[in-house]
């Protein structure tokens, strides 16, 4: 059974005061050796008219991992937009969505 962790993170969409609007994406976790911050990589699929065809696309965003839902690498979450965090953050982990961890 998974331990209760306590979450008094000012940056925590839900326990904190951090407000989520504007754009919701989902990705994989790639990295989360920064503190509180782990890497999500997003696919998207990009038409290319003139061969009537698709090719896949990939994005690195930065996003802020709060302790209550602690990601892991290899998990597949959902992130969403927020106010500017640092120099590189304005996303924050909403949920997981399943994955390894």
């Amino acid at each position: 059974m998974a331990e209760k962790v306590e979450c008094n993170d000012p940056k925590c969409p839900f326990h904190g005061r951090l407000s989520v609007r504007g754009r919701t994406l989902q990705g994989i976790v790639v990295s989360d050796r920064m503190m509180k911050t782990v890497t999500v990589e997003i696919e998207r699929l990009k038409s290319i008219p003139k061969y009537e065809r698709y090719e896949r696309r990939t994005s690195k965003i930065h996003a802020h991992n709060p302790p209550c839902i602690n990601a892991k690498v290899g998990d597949r979450v959902e992130i969403g937009e927020c106010r500017r965090l640092s120099k590189t953050k304005s996303f924050v982990v909403i949920r997981k969505l399943g994955g390894e961890g």
